[in-house]
Protein backbone atom coordinates (compact mmCIF):
# COMPACT_ATOMS: atom_id res chain seq x y z
CA UNK A 1 0.00 0.00 0.00
CA UNK A 2 2.82 2.36 0.61
CA UNK A 3 3.75 2.53 -3.05
CA UNK A 4 0.99 3.32 -4.48
CA UNK A 5 0.61 6.93 -3.76
CA UNK A 6 4.43 7.02 -5.37
CA UNK A 7 2.92 5.00 -8.40
CA UNK A 8 0.49 7.24 -9.09
CA UNK A 9 2.69 10.71 -8.39
CA UNK A 10 4.90 8.89 -11.19
CA UNK A 11 1.54 8.30 -13.64
CA UNK A 12 0.83 12.14 -12.57
CA UNK A 13 4.16 13.85 -13.38
CA UNK A 14 4.32 11.66 -17.03
CA UNK A 15 1.16 12.96 -17.53
CA UNK A 16 2.49 16.32 -17.14
CA UNK A 17 5.34 15.97 -19.16
CA UNK A 18 3.08 14.69 -21.63
CA UNK A 19 0.89 17.35 -21.44
CA UNK A 20 3.99 19.53 -21.61
CA UNK A 21 5.44 18.12 -24.59
CA UNK A 22 2.43 18.55 -26.33
CA UNK A 23 1.85 22.41 -25.72
CA UNK A 24 5.35 22.65 -26.61
CA UNK A 25 4.61 20.93 -30.38
CA UNK A 26 1.69 22.67 -30.59
CA UNK A 27 3.43 26.02 -30.63
CA UNK A 28 6.27 24.42 -32.84
CA UNK A 29 6.37 25.16 -36.39
CA UNK A 30 5.65 21.89 -38.23
CA UNK A 31 8.03 19.69 -39.65
CA UNK A 32 8.64 18.69 -43.34
CA UNK A 33 10.87 17.19 -45.34
CA UNK A 34 13.28 19.32 -48.07
CA UNK A 35 11.94 17.59 -51.10
CA UNK A 36 8.08 17.49 -50.07
CA UNK A 37 8.31 21.56 -50.02
CA UNK A 38 10.51 21.78 -53.54
CA UNK A 39 14.03 21.50 -52.35
CA UNK A 40 16.24 18.80 -52.26
CA UNK A 41 18.19 17.64 -49.01
CA UNK A 42 21.92 17.61 -51.01
CA UNK A 43 21.49 21.75 -51.78
CA UNK A 44 20.77 22.26 -48.52
CA UNK A 45 23.60 20.08 -47.12
CA UNK A 46 25.35 21.56 -49.22
CA UNK A 47 24.78 25.01 -48.07
CA UNK A 48 25.46 23.76 -44.37
CA UNK A 49 28.82 21.62 -45.34
CA UNK A 50 29.90 24.92 -47.06
CA UNK A 51 28.77 27.43 -44.74
CA UNK A 52 30.84 25.69 -42.03
CA UNK A 53 33.75 25.78 -44.01
CA UNK A 54 33.88 29.15 -45.05
CA UNK A 55 32.42 31.51 -42.08
CA UNK A 56 33.56 31.02 -38.67
CA UNK A 57 31.65 30.51 -35.46
CA UNK A 58 27.95 29.52 -37.10
CA UNK A 59 25.66 28.85 -34.08
CA UNK A 60 22.71 27.62 -35.89
CA UNK A 61 20.52 27.66 -39.11
CA UNK A 62 16.87 27.21 -39.56
CA UNK A 63 14.88 26.72 -43.45
CA UNK A 64 11.55 27.42 -43.88
CA UNK A 65 9.65 26.56 -46.84
CA UNK A 66 5.66 27.05 -46.77
CA UNK A 67 5.16 27.42 -43.47
CA UNK A 68 7.09 23.67 -42.86
CA UNK A 69 10.76 23.44 -41.03
CA UNK A 70 12.71 21.73 -44.08
CA UNK A 71 16.34 21.71 -42.12
CA UNK A 72 17.89 22.55 -38.81
CA UNK A 73 21.58 22.82 -37.48
CA UNK A 74 22.77 23.81 -34.51
CA UNK A 75 26.49 24.34 -33.98
CA UNK A 76 27.72 22.51 -30.69
CA UNK A 77 27.51 23.46 -27.47
CA UNK A 78 24.30 25.92 -29.53
CA UNK A 79 21.20 24.29 -29.18
CA UNK A 80 17.44 24.21 -30.00
CA UNK A 81 16.53 25.56 -26.66
CA UNK A 82 19.00 28.19 -25.87
CA UNK A 83 18.47 31.22 -26.07
CA UNK A 84 20.60 33.62 -27.70
CA UNK A 85 21.63 37.35 -28.25
CA UNK A 86 19.56 39.36 -31.04
CA UNK A 87 22.03 42.65 -31.40
CA UNK A 88 20.11 44.58 -34.36
CA UNK A 89 17.65 41.95 -35.11
CA UNK A 90 15.77 42.92 -31.78
CA UNK A 91 15.17 46.24 -33.99
CA UNK A 92 12.79 44.82 -35.55
CA UNK A 93 10.62 43.64 -32.82
CA UNK A 94 10.55 47.14 -31.51
CA UNK A 95 9.35 48.21 -35.30
CA UNK A 96 6.50 45.78 -34.45
CA UNK A 97 5.74 47.21 -31.75
CA UNK A 98 5.51 50.50 -33.00
CA UNK A 99 2.95 48.90 -35.87
CA UNK A 100 0.97 47.66 -33.18
CA UNK A 101 0.61 50.83 -31.07
CA UNK A 102 -0.23 52.86 -33.83
CA UNK A 103 -3.55 49.97 -34.83
CA UNK A 104 -4.31 50.40 -31.75
CA UNK A 105 -4.37 54.34 -32.06
CA UNK A 106 -1.50 55.06 -29.36
CA UNK A 107 0.46 57.42 -31.70
CA UNK A 108 1.10 57.99 -35.88
CA UNK A 109 4.38 57.72 -37.38
CA UNK A 110 3.81 61.60 -38.03
CA UNK A 111 4.04 62.38 -34.40
CA UNK A 112 6.90 64.78 -34.06
CA UNK A 113 9.26 63.23 -31.44
CA UNK A 114 9.53 66.00 -28.95
CA UNK A 115 5.98 65.69 -28.05
CA UNK A 116 6.45 62.47 -25.89
CA UNK A 117 9.58 63.81 -24.16
CA UNK A 118 8.39 67.48 -23.05
CA UNK A 119 10.78 67.73 -19.92
CA UNK A 120 14.03 65.87 -21.82
CA UNK A 121 13.78 68.32 -24.60
CA UNK A 122 16.68 70.98 -25.30
CA UNK A 123 15.46 74.58 -23.74
CA UNK A 124 16.37 76.03 -27.58
CA UNK A 125 15.09 72.71 -30.02
CA UNK A 126 16.62 73.03 -33.34
CA UNK A 127 14.22 72.93 -36.44
CA UNK A 128 15.34 70.23 -37.88
CA UNK A 129 15.22 68.41 -34.50
CA UNK A 130 11.65 70.11 -33.86
CA UNK A 131 10.93 68.33 -37.24
CA UNK A 132 12.07 64.92 -36.32
CA UNK A 133 9.01 62.11 -36.42
CA UNK A 134 8.26 58.93 -35.25
CA UNK A 135 8.82 57.96 -38.93
CA UNK A 136 12.17 59.24 -39.27
CA UNK A 137 13.12 57.12 -36.20
CA UNK A 138 11.89 53.84 -38.16
CA UNK A 139 13.88 54.45 -41.15
CA UNK A 140 17.15 55.63 -39.74
CA UNK A 141 16.65 59.25 -41.26
CA UNK A 142 16.39 61.25 -37.87
CA UNK A 143 18.65 63.82 -39.30
CA UNK A 144 21.87 63.09 -37.26
CA UNK A 145 25.00 63.14 -39.07
CA UNK A 146 26.90 61.12 -36.22
CA UNK A 147 25.42 58.53 -34.16
CA UNK A 148 25.03 59.55 -31.12
CA UNK A 149 27.29 57.96 -28.52
CA UNK A 150 26.28 55.66 -25.92
CA UNK A 151 27.37 52.58 -23.45
CA UNK A 152 26.11 49.17 -24.66
CA UNK A 153 25.63 48.60 -20.77
CA UNK A 154 24.47 51.06 -19.67
CA UNK A 155 22.42 51.75 -22.97
CA UNK A 156 21.61 55.52 -24.48
CA UNK A 157 19.76 57.71 -22.87
CA UNK A 158 16.68 60.20 -24.05
CA UNK A 159 18.02 63.63 -23.24
CA UNK A 160 21.64 62.72 -24.77
CA UNK A 161 19.32 61.69 -27.63
CA UNK A 162 17.62 64.72 -27.62
CA UNK A 163 20.62 67.26 -27.24
CA UNK A 164 22.70 65.30 -30.41
CA UNK A 165 22.89 67.95 -33.16
CA UNK A 166 20.53 67.44 -35.71
CA UNK A 167 22.06 68.55 -39.05
CA UNK A 168 20.66 67.60 -41.73
CA UNK A 169 16.68 67.42 -42.26
CA UNK A 170 14.74 64.37 -40.98
CA UNK A 171 13.27 61.88 -43.45
CA UNK A 172 16.14 63.01 -46.03
CA UNK A 173 19.57 61.07 -44.69
CA UNK A 174 20.06 57.42 -43.81
CA UNK A 175 22.30 57.11 -40.99
CA UNK A 176 22.17 53.86 -39.12
CA UNK A 177 20.98 54.49 -35.77
CA UNK A 178 20.68 52.14 -32.41
CA UNK A 179 19.88 55.15 -30.28
CA UNK A 180 16.96 56.42 -32.58
CA UNK A 181 15.43 52.71 -32.43
CA UNK A 182 15.82 53.03 -28.35
CA UNK A 183 13.86 56.27 -29.10
CA UNK A 184 11.23 54.28 -30.97
CA UNK A 185 11.83 51.80 -27.37
CA UNK A 186 10.81 54.91 -25.12
CA UNK A 187 8.01 56.17 -27.33
CA UNK A 188 5.84 52.94 -26.86
CA UNK A 189 6.55 53.23 -22.85
CA UNK A 190 5.29 56.36 -22.96
CA UNK A 191 2.40 55.91 -25.15
CA UNK A 192 1.11 52.57 -23.52
CA UNK A 193 2.98 52.62 -19.48
CA UNK A 194 4.49 49.25 -20.08
CA UNK A 195 8.30 48.39 -21.50
CA UNK A 196 8.50 47.37 -25.24
CA UNK A 197 8.81 43.81 -24.07
CA UNK A 198 5.86 43.50 -21.77
CA UNK A 199 3.93 45.39 -24.59
CA UNK A 200 4.83 42.69 -27.10
CA UNK A 201 4.60 39.39 -25.02
CA UNK A 202 -0.11 39.11 -25.06
CA UNK A 203 0.16 40.71 -28.62
CA UNK A 204 3.42 39.20 -30.11
CA UNK A 205 5.53 37.06 -28.46
CA UNK A 206 2.83 34.60 -27.42
CA UNK A 207 0.73 34.56 -29.78
CA UNK A 208 3.76 33.21 -32.03
CA UNK A 209 4.08 30.56 -29.30
CA UNK A 210 7.86 32.74 -28.29
CA UNK A 211 8.63 31.44 -24.54
CA UNK A 212 10.18 33.55 -22.30
CA UNK A 213 11.98 36.30 -24.26
CA UNK A 214 14.53 38.26 -22.29
CA UNK A 215 15.41 42.01 -23.29
CA UNK A 216 17.80 43.58 -21.24
CA UNK A 217 16.99 47.25 -19.83
CA UNK A 218 18.55 50.72 -20.04
CA UNK A 219 20.03 52.14 -16.89
CA UNK A 220 16.54 54.81 -17.57
CA UNK A 221 14.38 51.60 -17.39
CA UNK A 222 13.41 51.13 -21.27
CA UNK A 223 13.84 48.44 -23.20
CA UNK A 224 17.12 48.98 -24.92
CA UNK A 225 14.93 48.79 -28.31
CA UNK A 226 18.22 48.83 -30.68
CA UNK A 227 19.24 45.29 -28.81
CA UNK A 228 19.18 42.84 -26.02
CA UNK A 229 16.80 40.51 -26.78
CA UNK A 230 17.18 37.35 -26.11
CA UNK A 231 15.23 34.43 -28.20
CA UNK A 232 15.78 30.86 -29.97
CA UNK A 233 16.23 30.09 -33.44
CA UNK A 234 12.47 29.07 -33.92
CA UNK A 235 11.32 32.04 -32.50
CA UNK A 236 13.31 34.69 -35.15
CA UNK A 237 11.93 31.85 -37.80
CA UNK A 238 8.47 32.20 -36.45
CA UNK A 239 8.91 36.22 -36.68
CA UNK A 240 10.19 36.22 -39.88
CA UNK A 241 6.82 33.81 -40.84
CA UNK A 242 4.63 36.23 -39.27
CA UNK A 243 6.29 39.18 -41.68
CA UNK A 244 5.95 36.53 -45.06
CA UNK A 245 1.95 36.09 -43.93
CA UNK A 246 1.41 39.42 -44.05
CA UNK A 247 0.44 39.79 -40.70
CA UNK A 248 -1.59 36.62 -40.39
CA UNK A 249 -0.71 33.71 -38.03
CA UNK A 250 -2.86 30.29 -37.96
CA UNK A 251 -5.34 32.25 -40.32
CA UNK A 252 -5.98 35.17 -37.70
CA UNK A 253 -4.33 38.62 -38.23
CA UNK A 254 -1.78 39.84 -35.55
CA UNK A 255 -0.49 42.73 -37.83
CA UNK A 256 -2.37 44.98 -40.37
CA UNK A 257 -1.24 43.91 -43.99
CA UNK A 258 -0.46 47.44 -44.88
CA UNK A 259 2.07 47.67 -41.89
CA UNK A 260 3.94 44.81 -43.10
CA UNK A 261 3.79 46.04 -46.41
CA UNK A 262 5.05 49.46 -44.94
CA UNK A 263 7.81 48.11 -43.03
CA UNK A 264 9.38 46.13 -45.40
CA UNK A 265 9.38 48.67 -48.54
CA UNK A 266 12.14 50.82 -48.96
CA UNK A 267 11.71 53.99 -47.16
CA UNK A 268 15.52 55.39 -47.66
CA UNK A 269 18.38 55.61 -50.04
CA UNK A 270 21.36 53.95 -48.63
CA UNK A 271 23.08 52.94 -51.46
CA UNK A 272 26.48 55.13 -50.76
CA UNK A 273 26.93 53.53 -48.20
CA UNK A 274 30.66 52.00 -48.61
CA UNK A 275 31.33 48.95 -50.18
CA UNK A 276 33.87 47.12 -52.25
CA UNK A 277 30.88 45.55 -54.51
CA UNK A 278 26.87 45.14 -54.37
CA UNK A 279 26.09 44.70 -50.70
CA UNK A 280 22.57 43.82 -49.00
CA UNK A 281 23.41 46.97 -46.99
CA UNK A 282 22.95 48.87 -49.49
CA UNK A 283 19.14 47.99 -51.31
CA UNK A 284 17.33 50.62 -49.29
CA UNK A 285 15.93 50.82 -45.80
CA UNK A 286 12.29 50.21 -44.71
CA UNK A 287 10.91 51.09 -41.18
CA UNK A 288 14.07 48.82 -39.21
CA UNK A 289 14.16 46.25 -41.82
CA UNK A 290 16.51 46.31 -44.53
CA UNK A 291 15.95 45.65 -47.86
CA UNK A 292 18.07 43.04 -49.79
CA UNK A 293 19.13 41.58 -53.20
CA UNK A 294 16.50 39.75 -55.02
CA UNK A 295 14.14 41.53 -53.73
CA UNK A 296 13.79 40.07 -50.28
CA UNK A 297 14.14 41.64 -46.93
CA UNK A 298 15.72 40.93 -43.64
CA UNK A 299 16.29 41.98 -39.57
CA UNK A 300 19.53 41.67 -38.67
CA UNK A 301 22.14 41.95 -35.71
CA UNK A 302 26.00 42.20 -35.00
CA UNK A 303 27.66 38.94 -35.49
CA UNK A 304 25.65 37.51 -38.19
CA UNK A 305 22.36 37.36 -36.65
CA UNK A 306 19.68 37.16 -39.51
CA UNK A 307 16.03 37.03 -39.92
CA UNK A 308 15.58 36.46 -44.09
CA UNK A 309 12.37 36.28 -46.22
CA UNK A 310 12.50 35.55 -49.39
CA UNK A 311 8.81 35.99 -50.73
CA UNK A 312 9.15 35.12 -54.45
CA UNK A 313 10.06 31.38 -52.99
CA UNK A 314 7.72 31.28 -49.73
CA UNK A 315 10.97 31.26 -47.58
CA UNK A 316 12.39 32.22 -44.16
CA UNK A 317 16.42 31.42 -43.37
CA UNK A 318 17.15 31.63 -39.49
CA UNK A 319 20.56 32.17 -38.31
CA UNK A 320 22.73 32.69 -35.00
CA UNK A 321 26.30 33.45 -35.24
CA UNK A 322 29.27 35.33 -33.58
CA UNK A 323 30.97 35.73 -36.73
CA UNK A 324 32.18 38.92 -38.90
CA UNK A 325 31.30 37.24 -42.07
CA UNK A 326 27.69 38.96 -42.30
CA UNK A 327 27.32 39.33 -46.07
CA UNK A 328 29.10 36.15 -46.68
CA UNK A 329 26.18 34.20 -44.91
CA UNK A 330 23.98 35.92 -47.09
CA UNK A 331 26.51 35.31 -50.35
CA UNK A 332 25.82 31.80 -49.70
CA UNK A 333 22.04 31.86 -49.45
CA UNK A 334 22.15 33.45 -52.98
CA UNK A 335 24.54 30.87 -54.57
CA UNK A 336 23.36 27.58 -52.30
CA UNK A 337 19.78 28.00 -51.66
CA UNK A 338 18.25 30.67 -54.39
CA UNK A 339 18.63 28.81 -57.52
CA UNK A 340 17.43 25.59 -55.93
CA UNK A 341 13.64 26.43 -54.70
CA UNK A 342 11.11 24.36 -57.12
CA UNK A 343 7.85 25.18 -57.57
CA UNK A 344 6.42 22.23 -57.14
CA UNK A 345 7.44 18.97 -54.60
CA UNK A 346 10.17 16.80 -55.71
CA UNK A 347 10.34 12.92 -55.61
CA UNK A 348 11.37 11.81 -51.81
CA UNK A 349 15.18 10.59 -51.54
CA UNK A 350 15.67 8.85 -48.44
CA UNK A 351 19.45 8.66 -48.54
CA UNK A 352 19.98 12.14 -49.48
CA UNK A 353 17.88 13.26 -46.58
CA UNK A 354 19.69 11.11 -44.03
CA UNK A 355 23.15 12.88 -45.45
CA UNK A 356 21.30 15.86 -44.63
CA UNK A 357 20.38 15.20 -40.86
CA UNK A 358 23.26 13.18 -40.21
CA UNK A 359 25.55 16.54 -41.79
CA UNK A 360 23.53 19.03 -39.37
CA UNK A 361 23.96 16.57 -36.24
CA UNK A 362 28.02 16.68 -36.24
CA UNK A 363 29.02 20.48 -36.13
CA UNK A 364 31.04 22.36 -33.72
CA UNK A 365 30.90 25.79 -33.49
CA UNK A 366 34.63 27.27 -35.02
CA UNK A 367 36.18 30.47 -34.28
CA UNK A 368 38.51 32.09 -36.98
CA UNK A 369 41.61 31.05 -37.23
CA UNK A 370 44.11 33.61 -35.45
CA UNK A 371 45.64 36.43 -37.53
CA UNK A 372 49.85 35.72 -38.17
CA UNK A 373 51.93 38.07 -37.13
CA UNK A 374 53.35 40.68 -39.68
Amino acid sequence: MIYRPIAFLRIGLLLLVSSLAAQAADKALPRSTPEQQGISSAAVRDFIETADKQIHTLHSFMLVRHGHVIAEAWWKPESAEKRHVMWSLSKSFTSTAIGLAVAEGKLTLDDPVLKFFPNEAPAEASENLKAMRVRDLLSMSGGHEVEPKFGFDTGPSVKGFLAHAVTQKPGTFFRYNTPGSYMLSAIITKTTGQTVLDYLKPRLFEPLGIENPVWDASAEGYSLGGYGLHIRTEDIAKFGQLYLQRGKWNGQPLLSEKWVVEATSKHVDNSKAPSGKTSDWQQGYGFQFWRCQHNCFRGDGRDGQICLVIPEHDVVIAITAQTGQMQSELDLVWEKLLPAFAKEALPANTAEHEKLQQAAANLTAHPSPPKKAK
